[in-house]
């Protein structure tokens, strides 16, 4: 993986992740949000909804590829750059891959599944037909805080539910 500055921009789109990963936690998801990116615009965003939508497949990532190839009238996103709260799993850097996005910007690490760059690198693999850009840990301790306190809040209410019983 290639060592990448990380710039301004990046720092400010992955505020707006951030945003979107706040209306999961709000929702009592998962606290990821993604943003994707064409020319300095945002295109589109999400925020995991796999527990409301009861479905394996709705991570930020997909719903905000999907979104994008919806409103720009293409499933190739080339100039495109994905900017996520969290490292990508092999679904999602799947969906980046076929998708052809140029960049992704995450913030946390996932060393159990993240496949860009931390459990494998799914996005720099030559054996695919596209390779994406990889820049990681931009705000990444704002991600990472966000993630274990929520997971730190759920343990918690687990824990006072198994007292009360």
């Amino acid at each position: 993986m290639i060592d990448v500055k990380i710039s301004e921009n990046d720092e400010f789109f992955m505020r707006e992740a951030i945003k979107e990963a706040l209306k999961a936690e709000a929702i009592a998801e998962v606290p990821i949000g993604a943003v994707v990116v064409i020319e300095g615009k945002v295109i589109s965003r999400a925020h995991n909804l796999r527990e409301t939508k009861q479905n394996a497949v709705a991570h930020a990532e997909l719903l905000a590829i999907d979104e994008a190839c919806r409103k720009l009238g293409t499933w190739r996103l080339e100039n495109a750059t994905l900017y996520v709260t969290l490292e990508p799993c092999a679904m999602c850097s799947g969906a980046v891959i076929l998708s052809r996005i140029a960049r992704v910007v995450y913030g946390a690490k996932d060393p159990k599944g993240g496949c860009a760059g931390s459990f494998m690198n799914l996005l720099d693999d030559s054996r695919f037909n596209h390779q994406s850009e990889v820049v990681s840990g931009v705000l990444e301790a704002e991600c990472a805080n966000l993630l274990s306190s929520f997971f730190r809040t759920i343990r918690a209410k687990k824990k006072a539910g198994e007292a009360g019983q």
